[in-house]
């Protein structure tokens, strides 16, 4: 029999052998006893982290296929996660950040630099997930635990395009860069985009409470607004954005304490 059951034993036992008027003291002993044993077993092996690092946007601003690297932008990201196995967890995450695409950043292809199109939007994206760890050591302390993950979530952006700087003369009225960005301007932009988040990380404990880990994620967000141009620049591929962070991670556990049965007066 373990501590925990030796001590709601022993509170029963007392309910039998107190008098009448001293019932209700042990049954709100033995009520706020499983509370907090409820309490304690939710929080043990909980996790809480905080990660910095960079978001790179991908999309019709840049010609790289890895993504906007001339514009990364900082980020920062809040999480909770709580084990449901050894392999198995489940996560709570928020970030907060910015995306930039700058065409003026390339001057290859050289219509880039005469297109000169530009967004910027701040980012706060929320999602739960899934995060499967490969070893199986949800519950260790000890050594490199390699994960990945993936879930649902949704991204807010507020979308600030400027397609000023173009040269008209350029591309004419009757060019396709002229006339879909009618087509964006009467489309709109966004504001809240429905993402899922595709990644890898490790993690790697400190100590029984402190941790250190690094991820990389990748968000599809099924859209070619997220820069606010579509049918302007090229409206047969999505725009997506992905993430690199890097942070520390602390694990809330219960501490192992002698356990008597309280006396009641």
């Amino acid at each position: 029999m373990n501590r925990t059951s030796t001590l709601l034993s022993c509170l029963i036992l007392k309910y039998e052998r107190v008098k009448a008027p001293q019932k209700k003291q042990v049954v709100v002993l033995i009520l706020l006893f499983i509370a907090s044993g409820t309490r304690a077993q939710f929080y043990k092996d909980m996790s809480v982290g905080i990660n910095g690092g960079i978001y790179v946007y991908q999309g019709d601003l840049t010609p790289d296929p890895m993504g906007s690297f001339k514009t990364i932008k900082p980020g920062l990201s809040l999480f909770a996660k709580k084990p449901i196995n050894y392999f198995l967890a489940a996560r709570l995450h928020m970030s907060f950040a910015s995306l930039q695409g700058d065409d003026s950043r390339y001057s290859k292809p050289d219509y880039r630099q005469q297109r000169n199109f530009y967004f910027f939007s701040p980012l706060m994206e929320f999602s739960g997930q899934l995060v499967w760890n490969i070893r199986g050591r949800n519950y260790d302390d000890y050594g490199i635990q390699p994960y990945v993950f993936t879930g649902a979530g949704v991204s807010f952006i507020r979308v600030n395009k400027n397609y000023s700087r173009m040269n008209t003369a350029y591309f004419g009225e009757t060019s396709d860069v002229y006339t879909g960005l009618v087509a964006d301007n009467a489309h709109g932009t966004p504001r809240a985009l429905l993402s899922v988040p595709v990644g890898v990380g490790a993690e790697y404990p400190l100590s029984e409470r402190f941790s250190l880990n690094i991820e990389t994620s990748y968000r599809f967000i099924f859209t070619d607004y997220l820069d606010g141009f579509s049918q302007a620049a090229n409206p047969k591929l999505k725009d997506h954005y992905h993430s690199t962070a890097i942070g520390l991670i602390y694990k809330f556990g219960v501490k192992k304490k002698g356990l008597g049965c309280p006396s009641v007066n």
